[in-house]
Parts: structure tokens; C-alpha cells; sequence
């Protein structure tokens, strides 16, 4: 298993579904080996050191050698690769054994996406993805507002696919929804070599008593502009009197404008938890929302709101309204619309049961389907199509 940790300072789920993968793989009786790079170790470098990461993230030399020999060493039946960036490059779906089945999980759209992304200037776009051209990337230094920052990104996008990387050098991607199945696969994907496998909540949390929740709606994530947040405040300003609290868990760049906005509000700013702290909010809370105006990958919350039997509202964009049903584990609003959000988010608040019916409705969601048993099944059939895959592909050789 490989993947490239996110710097410490911003929890990821990616990092977390990561170890969780692992152990699980671990419990069913299976040989596991990592290969890990850190992005909290970049800050430590040299100048030097670090200009050779960046021109590097299109092909890492170094993290190829090292991954040629610890699967020489290793000789495992799969390679899963869950990030790449910055500090691994797609440079090791190229170590010369080819014993082994090659398998990429997509946590977001970062093969055809320099952004991670689809959204420029707080708006979805798919510009890259729907003209199979990283240019415009670089015409509107999508990373991080930069044409420079953005140039080894769109580079690696522009080589790989001129390489056929992901035709060739992958058996397998796993993508966390349907949805982002169908955005990779228009991308340039093969279809046949695409699985959808959600993410998963590790054991059987007991769920809180209804009597014994706060009357609350939370939040839990990261506060900058593609989560929806400006939005959700301005909901909770139109609603007026009697709107419950508002708990914000998270930190990010719009903290500050955030609080402004919030002035007056029955708003709660509990900053950044532990993910302990985080998921203790989750279940002791009447109501998750998740306001998001970008396509999410298959939001670690969602999970965790099925698991503690929590309803969750959500935005219609994205894979979101195909991960929550209506009706049955939450509610729908139409995305960036404040109107559509109070409407939909305060009828279910006030008719009387509603929200316990839900929470138990997203509770039988998650023993159907996010369980460790169903994700093993389902990771474990991937792996054997991998496998099937890479032989096939080294008989025409």
C-alpha cells in the first residue's frame, strides 16, 4: 500500500481511510507492506531539496527506486496506491515487475484536475476534464491562484496522458462513487478497468438515544468556500427566531469572515477537534449538514453520520444526493440556494419525529453498506478483477 501523507496541520480523510484500509486488510489475514511519504517533512528541507520536489511531481526518480525495491523485496500480488502527491509522482505505476496487479483508489480528481477540484473562482469547472487538456489550468493557475504553482501539475496531467499511464500502467481505480465514475470515465478513464467502492466506518458504534441528543445541527470539515459555509449562515439568518444551534467544527481560511457573519446567530465555533471529538459531535447532535458547492469524493461525515445513526442534509450537487436518500437517511437542497436550504432543513426540523426517522433510516444504510464486512467484499473483488487484468495485459506481451 502506498500513499503520500497531507501535512498534520489539515486532517485528512484521505489518511485516514489510508490506515483503515490497512488494518482492515490486516485483520482478514493479509500480508500488508506500506510505502509512505510525508508532507509535513517538506518544511524541513533544504531549498534545494525542495525545488527537486517540485520539479519532481510530474516523475519522482527517487520514490520509483525506492518502490522498485521494496516490491523486488516484497513481491506482493497488489500495489494500492492511494496518493501520489506531491512527494510519490505516478512514476511508480512503472516499476519493471509486472507480477503485480496495480491499483489506484481516487480520492479526488486529481488526474485530470491540476486544482484536486473541479472549481475555479468558487465555481464548479470541469474544463480540464471535459476537453482532455490540462492548458486551461495553466491559463487560469487553477492550484492555488498561481501559474507557476500550477505548471509541474498540469505538466504531470499532460504527460500522463500523452504516456497513457492511466490506460496502461493501472489494472484497477477505484473511485468512491458512481458519480465520479462516470466524470473519470468521460475524463479518459477505461470504463472496464473502473470500480466504485465506498469509504467505510470501522466496527458497530452504538448509537446515541434520540432524548439523549442536543438539539443541535452540526458541521465537521474544512472552512473555506467550496463547503458552502457563507451560505449556511446566510440560511440561518433568514430563519430568525427559533433556529437551533449551529455547531462549526473545523478550521480554514474563512474562520474569520465566518464569525463575522455569524454575529447575533445561535452559532457555535468549536474550531478544529480531534477526530474523536469531531465524530463525538457527529452522533450527539440531532442533524448533520454538509452545504457543499464542489463535487466531493465521498465525504468521511456522510459515513460517520450513517454510522451514529445521524440524518444528514446535503447540497445536490456532486455524488451527494446519490450517497443520502431522501426521505430515508436525510434531506436535499439545491446547492448555493439559502432559500432551497432553510426550506428543506426547517420542515424536517419541526415536524415532529421526522428526524429520529431518518436517523435510523441512515443507521440501516450503513449496516447495508458501509460496513467493514461489505467494503472488505468489495475491496477484495477488486483486487482479484486487478489481478485477471494484469495478467491478461503482460499474455499480449
Amino acid at each position: 500500500m502506498c500513499h503520500n501523507y497531507y501535512r498534520s496541520a489539515f486532517p485528512s480523510g484521505e489518511n485516514s481511510v489510508f490506515e483503515e484500509e490497512k488494518r482492515l486488510l490486516q485483520a482478514h489475514g493479509h500480508e500488508v507492506r506500506t510505502f509512505e511519504k510525508h508532507s509535513d517533512h517538506i518544511g524541513e528541507m533544504s531549498l534545494l531539496s525542495k525545488a527537486f520536489e517540485i520539479i519532481s511531481i510530474p516523475w519522482n526518480s527517487r520514490a520509483f527506486a525506492e518502490l522498485e525495491k521494496t516490491v523486488r523485496n516484497f513481491y506482493p500480488e497488489v500495489v494500492h496506491v492511494h496518493n501520489f502527491f506531491p512527494r510519490i509522482s505516478p512514476s511508480i505505476f512503472y516499476t519493471k515487475d509486472r507480477l503485480s496487479a496495480r491499483v489506484l483508489t481516487l480520492h479526488n480528481y486529481r488526474l485530470f484536475c491540476a486544482n484536486a477540484i473541479p472549481m475555479r473562482g468558487g465555481n464548479i469547472c470541469t474544463e480540464c476534464l471535459d476537453k482532455r487538456s490540462a492548458v486551461p489550468s495553466l491559463r487560469h493557475g487553477c492550484y492555488r491562484n498561481s501559474r507557476l504553482a500550477t505548471a509541474p501539475l498540469a505538466v504531470s496531467v499532460a504527460a500522463h496522458r500523452k504516456m497513457g499511464t492511466w490506460q496502461n500502467q493501472v489494472d484497477a481505480f477505484i473511485c468512491l462513487s458512481e458519480f465520479q465514475k462516470e466524470l473519470m470515465v468521460g475524463a479518459g478513464l477505461p470504463r472496464h478497468k473502473v470500480h466504485v467502492k465506498p469509504n467505510f466506518y470501522p466496527g458497530m458504534p452504538e448509537v446515541v438515544p434520540w432524548q439523549a441528543r442536543r438539539p443541535a445541527v452540526v458541521f465537521a470539515g474544512r472552512l473555506s468556500v467550496e463547503k458552502g459555509l457563507v451560505t449556511l449562515l446566510n440560511a440561518w439568518r433568514m430563519w430568525g427566531d427559533g433556529a437551533p444551534e449551529l455547531r462549526i467544527v473545523g478550521d480554514g481560511p474563512l474562520r474569520q469572515e465566518l464569525k463575522r457573519l455569524a454575529e447575533g446567530l445561535p452559532i457555535t465555533f468549536l474550531g478544529q477537534l480531534s477526530m474523536e471529538e469531531a465524530q463525538l459531535e457527529i452522533a450527539q447532535n440531532m442533524l448533520q449538514i454538509l452545504p457543499s458547492e464542489c463535487f466531493e469524493g465521498f465525504p468521511m461525515v456522510v459515513r460517520e453520520a450513517f454510522a451514529f445513526g445521524t440524518p444528514s442534509a446535503v447540497s445536490n450537487i456532486g455524488p451527494l444526493p446519490s450517497i443520502v436518500t431522501k426521505g430515508v437517511s436525510g434531506m436535499i437542497f439545491e446547492a448555493s440556494d439559502a432559500a432551497s436550504l432553510i426550506s428543506e432543513v426547517k420542515a424536517a426540523w419541526t415536524e415532529p419525529g421526522l428526524l429520529e426517522r431518518l436517523g435510523a433510516g441512515a443507521r440501516t444504510e450503513f449496516e447495508a453498506k458501509y460496513t467493514e464486512d461489505a467494503n472488505y467484499q468489495q475491496l477484495h473483488d477488486i483486487y482479484k478483477e486487478a489481478k485477471d487484468v494484469a495478467k491478461f495485459e503482460r499474455s499480449k506481451r
